[in-house]
């Protein structure tokens, strides 16, 4: 793994809400910078936590009848589920723009000795807490659709 990540923004997804971080880092990516964003697993879905599973697992079980191998594909995995929220954010991931700005995206659970270092940045967001609202770690949905953390 490629651990040179001078000229990176660093993102701590810790407590935050996971639509406003993916938002603001593709508004980062498509400016042309690099983004890493650390604790993944720690950021939070807002909504009833019933139907948020639903939701997932839908796209989850999603299949093209003819042929299966062009279904979109979700991941379980909390890292890459964040990875996957942000490209949504892309407007245009499948053009050269959008693929160079996904390409400049790291996503870390945890935070990686080599980034430790860094200067983290934190969203501006209410806690999950303060805000009275229902809500769902992307750790506790990952598990919750199949994920193993061992």
């Amino acid at each position: 793994m490629d651990t040179n990540f001078e000229g990176f923004t660093v993102i701590d997804a810790k407590d935050r809400v996971l639509g406003r971080v993916a938002s603001t880092v593709a508004k980062e990516l498509l400016n042309g910078k690099r983004v890493a964003i650390v604790n993944a697993e720690m950021a939070f879905v807002t909504g009833n936590k019933i139907a948020l599973i639903s939701k997932y697992r839908t796209r989850l079980n999603l299949q093209e009848k003819e042929n299966p191998e062009h279904s979109p594909y979700w991941p379980r995995r909390p890292d890459m589920l964040v990875r996957r929220v942000v490209r949504g954010m892309l407007p245009y991931h499948k053009k050269p723009s959008g693929k160079t700005a996904y390409r400049n995206l790291r996503v870390f659970m945890g935070v990686p000795s080599f980034l430790s270092k860094s200067k983290i940045t934190k969203i501006e967001t209410k806690e999950p807490r303060k805000m009275y609202v229902k809500y769902l770690y992307v750790k506790e949905l990952s598990r919750l659709l199949g994920y193993n953390s061992e």
